[in-house]
């Protein structure tokens, strides 16, 4: 049995966005329409979208976590991703992948999603 090589170090835990597309803001704001159904606040404020990747043929590949493993809405969240985005002009195809590393933490919520929610 081999064992996964140790991740290299300084090789982030989340990768980085692709933020200099020029659909990546349409793409955040069709994250933003997404609710968790027992918090009142985007997931993308929420901190649940970890990275949006766009390649040169504008697809979107989202990675994401949801606030637990146990979450009852697991199977329907990625399917309301793709739902959310693929509408945007522009955007050719939207794959979403499921995540528990690293796992969410409330300090992954935005300002604005803790004020909403009385943390601040």
């Amino acid at each position: 049995m081999t064992q996964s090589p140790e991740p290299i170090e300084g090789t982030p835990l989340i990768a980085p966005s692709t933020v200099d597309h020029p659909l990546y803001d349409q793409v955040v704001e069709a994250c933003r329409t997404v609710f968790d159904p027992e918090i009142p606040v985007n997931i993308y404020d929420l901190g649940l979208i970890y990275t949006i990747d766009i390649n040169a043929e504008s697809e979107v590949k989202v990675i994401m976590t949801l606030t637990a493993p146990g979450c009852p809405v697991a199977g329907d969240m990625p399917g309301w991703i793709v739902d959310a985005i693929e509408p945007v002009a522009g955007v050719q195809h939207v794959e979403v992948d499921l995540t528990w590393e690293p796992p969410w933490g409330m300090e992954m919520m935005s300002d604005e999603a803790r004020l909403e929610l009385g943390f601040m």
